[in-house]
C-alpha cells in the first residue's frame, strides 16, 4: 500500500490510567481532561509529514509531544485512531511487525543520547546494522561513512565518555542514520546541549537534510528552534494540537491567544523573509516607457528614482529624477542612456536579518527579486522595522514622511514646464 505521506496520524488519543474508553467517551462530550479520571496525553491528533519534510511538534512540558512521538513508531500504543507510514499500519500490529518498522523503516535520536557505555563510538554507530545481521567488516565502513558525514571522522575507536556532550549527540545522529531508515524521530535532541552547541547542531540538521532528504518529526519545547528546524509546525497544548503551519503562518497568523502569546518573543528576524513583509514594487516604470512617465511616477511615490523593468518584469537598473529632466530637455524618449544597475537588491527567500544592510544602502524600497531576478516587490526601511516591532497586540503604529524629490529637482522641473509654457505662449502669438 502506497501513500502521498510518509506519516499520517487520524484521530489520535492516548490515555493512561483504568478505563481509557470513558476517558475519550467524556472528552468527546466535551468534558476537560481535568474532569477526567485517567491521564489524558494525547486528545484527538491528526496530522500528516510530507516525505523529506521537517515537522517540528513544538509544546510546553505536559503538552503531550513526547507521548504523541513515541505513538509514532510503537513505544506508546495508541488507545484510539490510526497511524500509517507509507501507507502502512502502526497501529494494532503484531509485534513481529513492529520490531522490523523500528528496525528498517523509522530510527530515534534521544534527548540524552542513549549510547552503550562499553561499546566504541563506531560500534555504537554500527549497532542498528548489527541488529539486522550486517557482517561486522561491512557494518564498521558504513560506520566510519557516516561519522564523517556528521563530522566525527576519526573518532570511531574512542568510547563515549571521551566525547562532549555535542559529540556525543551527533553519534546519536550517526547511529539513526546508519540504518538508513526512511523517518527520523528526534525527541528533544538538543535540548541537553549548552546554547552555541545547540546552535551548531541545529545547522548541522539542516546541511544533513540537504544532502539526505529524510523525513523528520522533532520534538522541542523551544520555540526558536522550532521556528529554525520547521517547514511546518504543530503547537500542542493539554494533549491537543492547536495550530499546524509554517514557521510564517505560526507568528504572523497565530491560532488562538495562547499560540500569539508562545510567539510573542521570538526572534523574527531569523525566521520572517522578504516575501512576507514586501510590497507591491513601486516606484516602477517598464523599459519602454519614457522619462515623464518615470518622473510622474516619482512624483506620485514622493521618491528620488525608479526602478526599471523588462517585459518579463526583470529588474534591469534605476533611473534618478535628475537623469529624467536631462532626457527631457534634450528631447529624448528613451530611458536606457541613463539606465544605472540596482545597487542593493534581495532574494523573496531572504531572512529579514541579512536585509539591514542593503535596506540602508538602498536609495529607494529595497527591491525584492524571484529566483529569475524578476522584481515582485520592494521592502521601504519603515516596513522592515515595523516587521520586528512589538508584534500583532502593539496599539502603535510607526510612521515616517516620504522621502520627497529633492528641492533642486522640482526647481529645475518648474523651469522646464515654465519653458513649455513660454514656448507655447509664442506658437499662440504667432497664430493669432
Amino acid at each position: 500500500m502506497t501513500s502521498a505521506y510518509a506519516i499520517e496520524a487520524k484521530n489520535l488519543y492516548k490515555v493512561f490510567g483504568k478505563n481509557p474508553q470513558a476517558v475519550i467517551d467524556g472528552l468527546k462530550a466535551g468534558k476537560s481532561r481535568d474532569e477526567l479520571a485517567g491521564t489524558a496525553a494525547v486528545i484527538d491528533a491528526s496530522f500528516t509529514v510530507a516525505p523529506g519534510e521537517i515537522f517540528v511538534v513544538m509544546g510546553l512540558s505536559g503538552s503531550g509531544k513526547s507521548t504523541l512521538i513515541r505513538m509514532l513508531n510503537g513505544l506508546h500504543d495508541a488507545t484510539s485512531g490510526s497511524i500509517t507510514v507509507n501507507g502502512d499500519p502502526v497501529t494494532d500490529i503484531s509485534p513481529t511487525a513492529l520490531r522490523a518498522l523500528r528496525r528498517d523503516r523509522i530510527s530515534m535520536v534521544f534527548q540524552h543520547f542513549a549510547l552503550l557505555p562499553h561499546r566504541t563510538v563506531a560500534a555504537n554507530v554500527a549497532y542498528s546494522l548489527e541488529l539486522k545481521g550486517v557482517a561486522k567488516a561491512e557494518r564498521l565502513a558504513k560506520a566510519e561513512e557516516v561519522l564523517s558525514l556528521v563530522g566525527l571522522a576519526g573518532w570511531g575507536d574512542k568510547l563515549p565518555s571521551e566525547l562532549s556532550g555535542g559529540m556525543q549527540q551527533r553519534v546519536g545522529i550517526a547511529r539513526a542514520l546508519a540504518a538508513d531508515s526512511d523517518i527520523l524521530l528526534m525527541d528533544e535532541a538538543f535540548s541537553a546541549l549548552d546554547p552555541l552547541i545547540r546552535r551548531e547542531m541545529q545547522e548541522q540538521l539542516l546541511e544533513l537534510q540537504q544532502k539526505l532528504q529524510k523525513t523528520i518529526v522533532f520534538i522541542t519545547h523551544d520555540l526558536n528552534e522550532a521556528m529554525f528546524l520547521g517547514d511546518r509546525i504543530a503547537v500542542m497544548r493539554d494533549g491537543r494540537i492547536v495550530q499546524i503551519g509554517t514557521p510564517e503562518d505560526i507568528l504572523t497568523d497565530p491560532a488562538n491567544d495562547y499560540v500569539e502569546q508562545f510567539v510573542q518573543d521570538v526572534d523574527r528576524a531569523r525566521v520572517l523573509t522578504a516575501s512576507n513583509v514586501m510590497e507591491r514594487p513601486r516606484p516602477v516604470v517598464a523599459e519602454s516607457a519614457g522619462p515623464r512617465t518615470a518622473l510622474r511616477q516619482m512624483r506620485d511615490a514622493y521618491m528620488s528614482a525608479v526602478y526599471v523593468t523588462g517585459r518579463d518584469r526583470t529588474l534591469l537598473g534605476v533611473v534618478s529624477d535628475r537623469d529624467a529632466v536631462k532626457l527631457i530637455r534634450k528631447g529624448e524618449t528613451s530611458l536606457r542612456s541613463v539606465l544605472k544597475p540596482v545597487p542593493q537588491s534581495v532574494r523573496e527567500d531572504e531572512v529579514l536579518m541579512n536585509l539591514f544592510v542593503p535596506a540602508v544602502e538602498s536609495l529607494l524600497p529595497l527591491a525584492v527579486t524571484d529566483a529569475e531576478g524578476r522584481l515582485v516587490g520592494v521592502i521601504p526601511r519603515i516596513t522592515l522595522l515595523a516587521a520586528l516591532g512589538p508584534g500583532p497586540n502593539a496599539t502603535e503604529e510607526i510612521t515616517l514622511p516620504p522621502q520627497p524629490v529633492s528641492q533642486a529637482v522640482i526647481d529645475e522641473v518648474l523651469a522646464e514646464a515654465g519653458d513649455a509654457v513660454a514656448g507655447a505662449a509664442n506658437d499662440n502669438e504667432g497664430v493669432r
